[in-house]
């Protein structure tokens, strides 16, 4: 940020000021000293634009420390209510990463200029101390890819839940519905986001040349820009021109040349001389001139080429477990389950609801209790890493799955070992290692989720076999805890939907009895829409069960 003109000119003049003195003949010529009065009288009018500018700069200061001081205050008294809204965690990671650095080095150029004609003075001091204490602090802060991953989980909420960016932008949840708005969800924690939010947002779907979400989030900073008549704070990354010149070129991209040219020239309003603007302008006449008049383009959200069931993806996200018509299948039911009346579960059985007969899916209520959840996201945080994905016979980091995940082994704690018991007595099969995987542990971020995907290998370059235990016959999955909204585990082809249910486990059989892959069981993470979501998987392959899933006589099975 660059000091204002006022300022800077009062600090050339002062710098020629004493040049002047330096030569030492002013006490010569009375006639000099007179013309020191002048000198002073522009130097006073020089100072008190330099107090007004450094007031309103405390002033912005003073009001950015009251924000965040309030938001702790009252939006972070329970770090996890507040954090599993997503508006409010993507605030909070953009403040971070940008507006704290932008108001910690807000005068930094009046700093350079006053350091040529004096030593440093006791404010430039204390600024240096608080960039001192902020930079030790910044390897903890988010950076650049941070900010860019909690927009882009703003936008995959905003399309697979079908939600309004007007409504997010006031910190409302809600989707079009029947010419008129209903809630999807309302957080007890909630903020509206500034027009400044908004532009960034716009910013990274613009570089990526997403057309379809820029335009919806630059109109919105567009419009907040403008109710703010003017007024920029110093924590902004954008301004009006910015979103305005955005918002333009987005229009220009889907087809809307008229409506980019009259923002352009809305532009030129404020930046009259910006000559790639003009040439802007110059050009979209032209198209205008030979294509005639254009309506407006309607915005299309575009096609995924990687993403074949998108369609049912996403509405079975949007149902968030509530499928009626599934679940009256009379072959589904509800039992207390002893596995055949196994010892243990004799004495305390287990909860069970079929849940699917094709796939088969179960889901067992009270899996685990509070404490032992508790236990093992402890135990898991420290070595939470970014969750990958296969290609080829290599592990690496994707879009489509955003999370982060640890792996506990069943000696590291009796709670471990524990659920490894529990699950075997379940399922009736042998989950110790290599013969089951060790219990991986997952975190979901901002509008984290996991689309479409096989657990079972589907190549045999897969690092799957690496155990060399054969592929991962079936899935155990705990939910760890609760979500407000969304979260639900998708399966595609099967279509229905399982909301996450706190301290339940489900279970299904990847693999056929003739070691087939079932596809049946293509499923998703919906992304989270409200809430904080924690699993652990549990993932058993085939050796090792040779007796406890036989082969069928029926080789097709």
């Amino acid at each position: 940020m660059e000091a204002p003109p006022a300022v800077f000119c009062f600090c050339c003049f002062l710098v020629a000021a004493l040049a002047f003195q330096a030569e030492g003949e002013m006490y010569t010529s009375l006639q000099n000293v007179r013309q020191a009065i002048d000198v002073e009288r522009k130097l006073i009018d020089y100072l008190r634009t330099y107090i007004d500018s450094e007031q309103q700069r405390l002033e912005d200061i003073k009001r950015f420390h009251a924000k965040v001081s309030d938001l702790h205050t009252e939006l972070y008294k329970g770090p996890a209510a507040a954090t599993a809204n997503p508006l409010v965690a993507f605030t909070l990671v953009k403040r971070l990463h940008s507006e704290w650095l932008n108001v910690v080095y807000s005068n930094e150029a009046q700093e350079t200029t006053q350091t040529v004609t004096s030593k440093p003075q006791p404010s430039v001091m204390l600024r240096s101390a608080l960039r001192s204490r902020y930079e030790e602090e910044e390897s903890h802060l988010p950076k650049v890819e941070d900010l860019r991953g909690a927009a882009k989980g703003l936008m995959r909420l905003q399309d697979v839940y079908s939600l309004q960016v007007s409504s997010l932008v006031e910190g409302r949840f809600q989707r079009a519905s029947g010419g008129g708005v209903i809630d999807v969800c309302s957080p007890a924690v909630s903020v509206s986001l500034s027009g400044d939010d908004c532009f960034l947002v716009g910013k990274v779907a613009y570089e990526q040349e997403d057309f379809y979400h820029s335009v919806q989030w630059l109109e919105e900073s567009v419009r907040l820009f403008r109710g703010a008549a003017g007024q920029w704070s110093p924590e902004n990354e954008g301004t009006l021109e910015d979103a305005l010149d955005h918002l333009a070129f987005s229009h220009f991209k889907t087809g809307n040349v008229s409506y980019a040219l009259s923002l352009s020239h809305e532009l030129l309003h404020h930046d009259p001389t910006n000559g790639r603007v003009l040439q802007n302008v110059e050009k979209y006449e032209k198209l205008l001139g030979s294509a005639g008049p254009t309506g407006e383009s309607s915005l299309r959200r575009p096609g995924s080429s990687f993403l074949t069931t998108r369609d049912i993806y996403e509405r079975l996200c949007l149902t968030q477990g509530s499928q009626p018509m599934h679940f009256e299948n009379p072959g589904l039911f509800c039992d207390l389950f002893t596995n055949n009346n196994s010892p243990e579960l004799l004495l305390q059985p287990v909860r069970r609801e079929v849940l699917s007969l094709q796939p088969h899916v179960e889901l067992y209520h009270d899996f685990l209790t509070d404490a032992e959840a508790d236990d093992i996201k402890r135990l898991a945080q420290p070595g939470l890493k970014r969750s990958v994905v296969a290609a080829g016979e290599k592990q690496e980091t994707a879009d489509y799955r955003i999370s982060k995940s640890a792996w506990l082994k069943g000696s590291e704690s009796s709670t471990v070992g524990r659920l490894d018991r529990r699950i075997s007595m379940v399922t009736g099969l042998n989950v110790t290692h290599p013969y089951g995987e060790f219990l991986q542990v997952v975190n979901y971020g901002i509008g984290g989720h996991y689309e479409p995907h096989f657990d079972h290998a589907t190549s045999p370059s897969s690092p799957v076999f690496k155990l060399r235990t054969g592929n991962r016959m079936s899935t155990f999955m705990i939910y760890l805890s609760s979500v407000e909204a969304g979260g639900s585990t998708a399966f595609i082809y099967a279509n229905f939907s399982v909301p996450v249910v706190e301290k339940a486990a489900i279970f299904w059989w990847n693999l056929h009895r003739n070691g087939q892959g079932d596809e049946d069981t293509l499923h998703a993470g919906c992304p989270v829409l409200i809430g904080d979501k924690w699993v652990a998987n549990k993932w058993i392959h085939e050796y090792g069960q040779e007796f406890e899933r036989r082969c069928s006589l029926n080789p097709e099975e």
